[in-house]
C-alpha cells in the first residue's frame, strides 16, 4: 500500500461538509419515498461521548423490505482502532467523523440490494480541549475523505451491471480518467468475503484516505458520487420491481443476504468503527437485512439462475469493456 500523505489545515472547516451531507440524506429520503409510496420514519439521537445523527428508516414499503440512509456526525477523544489500523501515525489524536450511510433491502429478489457511504475523518492533534490550543499554536488537522458505492444483486442482469458501473466511471471522469479503474479495483477488493473466496457482489466504486487534489476539488469529488447515487440506483429498482417470483427466489434472495451478513459484521470498516467508537447500534446495524437464512455446504444446481449469479456475476469482471 502506497504511504500516506495526508493534507493538513489550522483549522478545519466542516460546516459545508456536514451541510451537504445533511442536504443528500434529504434528498435520497425524498426520492425513495416517492418511488414507494411508503415515508421513512426519522429518528434523531445524541452520543453521550459527544456528537450525533439521524436515522432515516424504512421498513415493510412496497419496494423495500428494509431501508436506512443515516447521517451522523460523532467526536472523541482517541480515534478506535479500525480507523488507526493504517495509519498508526495519528493513534491518539481526537476526532471528527461526519457521514452518510445507506443500504437498501428490496423486498422483490430481482431487486439489487445497494450500499453507499459517504464520509469524512478530522484528526485533531491531541484532545479535543488540546486541538484547540493547538489551532491556536499553528498545529495542524489532518482529514481525509472516503466512500462509494456498490451493488449486490441476487439475479444478476447484465444491462444493470454496465448501467450502475457506467454510471460510477462517468461521474468520476471529471477528476480523471484513472479514478474509476482505481476505484473499481479497490471495490472489489474490499467488498470481498476471504473466508468465502468470493464477491459480495458485483462491486462498482470504494475510495478512502483521499485528499490528493486538495480539499476543493476532493470535496467536489465527494460530492459528486453521492449525487449519482440516484441516477445509478433508482433505474435499476424501476426495471425489476414488477418481475414475478416465488418462494424459490426468495429462499435464495434469503440465503445470499447471510453473505451481506457476514461482510458487514466480519469486514466493514465503517460497522467496525462505529462499535468500537461507541455509536448508537440501531444505526449501525440497520444496514443488515430482516430476513436471512443459511444452508450447510449449499450449492446451486447446475444451469439454474442461481448458478449463473456465481459463475457470471460474482466474479472480477471488466463491465464496461
Amino acid at each position: 500500500m502506497k504511504p500516506h500523505h495526508y493534507k493538513k489545515t489550522v483549522v478545519m472547516d466542516i460546516a459545508p461538509i456536514l451541510e451537504y451531507f445533511l442536504g443528500l440524506q434529504n434528498r435520497i429520503v425524498e426520492a425513495l419515498e416517492l418511488a414507494d409510496g411508503k415515508n421513512f420514519l426519522h429518528d434523531s439521537w445524541q452520543r453521550p461521548q459527544g456528537g450525533g445523527g439521524i436515522s432515516c428508516v424504512i421498513e415493510e414499503g412496497k419496494l423495500l423490505e428494509r431501508g436506512g440512509i443515516n447521517f451522523s456526525h460523532v467526536t472523541g477523544e482517541r480515534l478506535p482502532p479500525s480507523a488507526t489500523a493504517s495509519r498508526p501515525e495519528l493513534a491518539g489524536r481526537s476526532f471528527e467523523a461526519m457521514g452518510v450511510s445507506l443500504v437498501l433491502h428490496p423486498r422483490n429478489p430481482y431487486c439489487p440490494t445497494v450500499h453507499m457511504n459517504l464520509r469524512c475523518f478530522v484528526a485533531h492533534p491531541g484532545t479535543r480541549q488540546g486541538a484547540k490550543n493547538a489551532g491556536a499554536q499553528g498545529e495542524s488537522d489532518v482529514w481525509w475523505f472516503g466512500g462509494g458505492m456498490d451493488l449486490t444483486p441476487y439475479y444478476g442482469f447484465e444491462e444493470d451491471a454496465v448501467h450502475f458501473h457506467r454510471t460510477c466511471r462517468e461521474t468520476l471522469a471529471p477528476f480523471g480518467t484513472e479514478l474509476y479503474p482505481r476505484f473499481k479495483a479497490w471495490c472489489d477488493e474490499y467488498f470481498y468475503l476471504k473466508h468465502r473466496k468470493e464477491p459480495r457482489g458485483i462491486g462498482g466504486i470504494f475510495f478512502d484516505d483521499f485528499n490528493e487534489p486538495g480539499f476543493d476539488r476532493s470535496f467536489a469529488m465527494l460530492r459528486a458520487v453521492g449525487d449519482a447515487f440516484p441516477h445509478a440506483y433508482l433505474p435499476l429498482l424501476q426495471r425489476r420491481k414488477d418481475l414475478p417470483y416465488s418462494k424459490r427466489e426468495r429462499d435464495f434472495q434469503a440465503y445470499r443476504r447471510g453473505r451481506y451478513v457476514e461482510f458487514n459484521l466480519v469486514y466493514d470498516r465503517g460497522t467496525l468503527f462505529g462499535l468500537q467508537s461507541g455509536g448508537r447500534t440501531e444505526s449501525i446495524l440497520m444496514s443488515l437485512p430482516p430476513m436471512v437464512k443459511w444452508r450447510y455446504d449449499w450449492q446451486p444446481k447446475e444451469g439454474t439462475p442461481e448458478a449463473k449469479l456465481y459463475s457470471d456475476f460474482l466474479i472480477a469482471r471488466d463491465w464496461l469493456g
